[in-house]
């Protein structure tokens, strides 16, 4: 596990696709946070916090974790590596895991640098230095719960297709379905209890409360869960596929 663990960070970071990547991220946070008028616009929104990064941050990482998870099994099955590696003395959870926590891993390291903001913020205010650290750092936590559930939606996606693009397509799809689409849907059953019932099966409800700072059990646990399920399929289709 601990060699796959590496590969997938040394392709990223050697790769020019994975700098394509890495530049786009910051361009975009920059552009939105920064420059571009708007509800993301730190210096519109009038007060010195990180709510509109951590608010934008979901919506990017949409298309940035996909773009991230595309090539993990799709790029293996079509240069016929996939069998290689289910063939070697790891189970597949290990093969999963291993790319899982590679890919995380990158990820965590996009957003450290990201943490100049927090200082950027802490100049603007009218009393330097008047920024709730606390609520940064769980909002940090919350980005990182939604980041493991959009990583492994991303595997599932690209272990069902050889085609990196379709993988990206579907990994966004989907990531868009269970993070938007299902709040999108509960709007149909107006103000009503089954309204809040199908808006909290999707991630939006669950990330805003612990980008707010509301260190909710349950959201951890519905974000830990949604990790897990996935994974699950990722292994599941590993194993179908094996026996095909």
């Amino acid at each position: 596990m601990r060699a796959i663990f590496k590969r997938e960070i040394q392709s990223f970071f050697t790769s020019i696709t994975g700098y394509l990547i890495l530049g786009l991220f910051f361009l975009l946070n920059g552009l939105f946070l920064w420059v571009f008028k708007g509800p993301f616009n730190i210096f519109d929104y009038g007060f010195a916090d990180l709510g509109n990064f951590f608010l934008l941050a979901p919506w990017i990482f949409l298309f940035l974790v996909p773009a991230l998870t595309m090539r993990s099994f799709s790029e293996e099955k079509k240069l016929g590596t996939l069998e290689l590696l289910i063939i070697k003395p790891i189970s597949h959870w290990q093969l999963v895991l291993g790319k899982f926590f590679g890919t995380f891993a990158v990820l965590v390291a996009l957003l450290v640098p990201t943490f100049v903001y927090a200082y950027t913020v802490t100049q603007l205010g009218l009393v330097k230095g008047n920024l709730d650290m606390g609520l940064v750092y769980g909002s940090y936590l919350g980005l990182l719960f939604l980041a493991s559930a959009y990583t492994a939606i991303g595997l599932f996606a690209s272990v069902l297709t050889e085609n990196q693009i379709t993988a990206f397509i579907l990994a966004a799809v989907l990531c868009f379905f269970m993070y938007y689409g299902l709040e999108a849907i509960s709007t149909v059953f107006g103000d009503s209890v089954l309204r809040l019932s199908i808006s909290k099966l999707g991630m939006k409800a669950h990330f805003e409360n612990v980008a707010k700072g509301i260190l909710d059990s349950r959201g951890l646990i519905y974000f830990g869960s949604l990790t897990v399920f996935f994974l699950f399929l990722v292994v599941l289709q590993l194993k179908n596929g094996k026996r095909t």
